[in-house]
């Protein structure tokens, strides 16, 4: 059965579009065409996903192409990094391919059009090729040189070729059009002189072909059928054309381009060139650094090739820059992360706990459920003692009503173990608490089946055992920028906006003994405190354990209450807002992609929106009952959230009837059969 075309991108419908008008399904063909001068980022993961994915989807081939046409800032290590992220994502090219494959082939054209007088040998500098070439609103001024003899040029090109020139005192431009209002067509340069060996071809070229004359020209080579580039090269789509045209043969198949808004994510950045400053400027520890928005850095940190692929097709392919937010990607993470980590226990910040009535000597094994969320997951042992460990923030003397952890004279009970009592504390000259003396319950334990194990008390603990825990360095991580745009400030450097908290590295950490043999591949839930992995630092008697993501997104809520001193000050009406309307933004993020949607991927996303809405107020839902009858997505994500209200006991009134019959009346039928579920 045909795919509803209501679940398409607007990529996917112009591939189809062209399958309608007999464009043979046989000739699709696509790239991923990085430039290997720096790491992948969460941003080329968009493209990667879009590319491979239409390959999957059509069963097309999909090249890995190297647009390596800058020996100057590309290196072997950035080609096989990039190589190493696309696999781990899942995806498979169908070949891989350079654009200095093609470097004899694209000079022979350029030599072409030399002699067809569409090109010409310019030795002004870069700064009067600049200023001679105009503005947007007035036409350019030829070169001096434009009129040069195709014998001449011809001459000089081959001098350039052969390294008889500096850098920089010869180029290569096509004769187009000063006059263009388009200034990529004001004579570009195809050819510039480098004298930098070439990863790949070592010293054999001194001149190397510009990015557009390359990329489109390399397309055709391999035969691309659709070329997906990022909207800043729209305007470069008709010299993209320009150049087709002079080399094309109509037997062979002509590439289109097309193009798609790039991926853009808040609280970080995504030019690579400052990418590259923070790991030289040693802000980080590298490109694979944990805090940085590269492939590598989310990989170290715990990411899942599933997790970035979802957050991929939740974002979505759209027409127009946006900024999407980091805690959608967050959430990609924690849900896949929720479905697969392994329940274990870690305590980051200890205070002994002493079970006075519990025999000296005796230790027994306990056992703890894998993952509640895995059917047939297993479970593993954890020992259990008289002495303990458990946060020190979990033990207050004396607490609140809304203190629902461990206090004198109140009960908790230890995860999968006994119920505790808290009775008296051994503190140091300086008042510092020291050890908690608590008695136990010993038909209490979790399990076991007796009156006294069903008992319910308010709180439940994480813990170790002292004589079975294993020490380890845990780093926590938060994110590496205070500002949600740190490079869209005119007056500021993005690296004013550094978090300087942005890595807490705890060194002494207790964990029970199963994580001892803990691999890279393995996610954890540290009960009650986010999910970990090991990281490559780790040896077999020292490990390291990097937090991936907390079990909530806490993030806005602290800094509402707790501003970094250098955080950019805003007002606090607009900080507040931000952090109430968390899960209702990352709601309406979803919901603008759900009519793009089916299967398995609406169900999901339909999912995700009703696990989010559990956090979402009236109050802040109503405003929304208003939103245009043409925005659908977002009006079912609505419907669904309300649905969620409704099931918690929010009443009923005149502004909710009114939002479900407008429901009822609307042509749509997943908004439609919503709206009936709460008749």
């Amino acid at each position: 059965m045909k795919e509803s075309t209501e679940s398409l991108n607007f990529i996917e419908h112009i591939i189809e579009e062209d399958l309608a008008n007999g464009f043979a399904k046989d000739n699709l063909r696509f790239r991923f065409p990085p430039e290997p001068n720096g790491y992948l980022h969460i941003g080329h993961a968009a493209s990667i996903c879009l590319n491979f994915g239409l390959g999957e989807k059509y069963n097309a081939p999909v090249n890995l192409r190297f647009d390596d046409t800058n020996p100057a800032k590309e290196e072997q290590e950035y080609v096989d990094a990039i190589k190493r992220d696309i696999a781990w994502l899942g995806f498979k090219w169908a070949k891989e391919c350079y654009s200095s494959d093609y470097f004899q082939q694209l000079y022979d054209w350029a030599i072409q059009l030399i002699k067809e007088g569409k090109a010409y040998v310019d030795q002004q500098s870069s700064e009067q090729i600049a200023a001679q070439k105009g503005t947007p609103t007035s036409p350019g001024s030829p070169s001096p040189y434009r009129d040069r003899s195709v014998e001449e040029n011809l001459d000089l090109f081959e001098k350039m070729k052969n390294g008889e020139f500096e850098a920089g005192s010869y180029l290569l431009r096509a004769k187009i059009d000063m006059a263009s209002p388009n200034m990529h067509m004001r004579d570009p340069i195809l050819y510039r002189i480098i004298n930098k060996a070439h990863h790949r071809t070592g010293t054999e070229w001194c001149i190397y072909p510009m990015y557009d004359w390359a990329h489109g020209q390399s397309d055709y080579v391999e035969q691309v059928s659709h070329s997906l580039c990022t909207l800043e090269f729209k305007a470069h789509r008709e010299l993209y054309d320009w150049y087709l045209d002079q080399i094309y043969d109509s037997k062979l198949l002509r590439p289109k381009q097309r193009e798609f808004a790039r991926r853009n994510l808040s609280f970080t950045v995504m030019s690579k060139r400052k990418l590259l400053e923070l790991v030289q400027k040693k802000i980080v520890a590298g490109w694979d650094d944990p805090r940085m928005p590269t492939i590598s850095g989310l990989r170290r940190r715990g990411y899942t090739p599933d997790s970035i692929r979802k957050f991929s097709d939740v974002a979505g392919i759209s027409k127009r820059d946006n900024v999407t937010e980091v805690s959608l990607l967050e959430f990609c993470i924690r849900e896949d992360l929720n479905k697969t980590a392994t329940r274990v226990m870690g305590v980051l910040n200890p205070v002994k706990l002493i079970i006075t009535n519990y025999p000296e000597g005796k230790s027994e094994i306990l056992e703890m459920e894998n993952n509640p969320e895995l059917p047939n997951s297993g479970t593993h042992e954890v020992p259990f003692s008289r002495e303990l460990y458990i946060e020190r923030e979990d033990f207050k003397e004396e607490a609140g009503k809304k203190f629902f952890r461990l206090s004198l004279g109140n009960e908790v009970r230890l995860k999968s173990a006994y119920i505790i009592k808290a009775e008296s504390v051994k503190k140091d000259e300086n008042g510092n608490i020291l050890e908690i003396h608590c008695t136990y319950d010993a038909d209490s334990r979790s399990g076991s089946g007796t009156e006294a194990s069903q008992r319910k008390v308010k709180g439940t603990l994480h813990w170790v055992s002292i004589a079975h825990a294993i020490k380890a360095e845990v780093r926590e991580y938060d994110r590496l920028f205070l500002d949600e745009a740190p490079d869209s400030h005119e007056d500021k450097n993005f690296l004013d906006f550094v978090n300087p908290d942005s890595l807490k590295i705890i060194k002494e950490a207790y964990l029970e003994p199963y994580l001892a043999n803990a691999s890279m591949d393995e996610k954890f839930q540290f009960q009650r405190l986010g999910y970990f992995s090991l990281d490559p630092d780790s040896k077999s008697d020292a490990l390291v354990f990097n937090k991936t993501v907390g079990l909530k997104d806490t993030w806005a809520k602290q800094n509402i209450e707790n501003p970094p001193q250098n955080q950019p000050k805003q007002p606090q009406t607009q900080t507040s807002n931000q952090g109430k309307r968390k899960a209702l933004n990352e709601i309406q993020q979803i919901s603008k992609k759900l009519t793009n949607f089916s299967g398995e991927k609406l169900n999901g996303a339909m999912s995700s929106i009703l696990e989010l809405a559990e956090e979402v107020s009236y109050e802040e839902l109503s405003p929304l009952f208003n939103t245009a009858a043409k925005k659908v997505g977002t009006r079912i994500g609505v419907m669904l959230t309300l649905s969620v209200l409704l099931n918690k006991g929010q009443e009923r009134n005149a502004e909710i009837d009114a939002f479900i019959q407008s429901g009822l009346e609307d042509e749509h039928e997943i908004l439609k059969a919503e709206a009936q579920k709460l008749v």
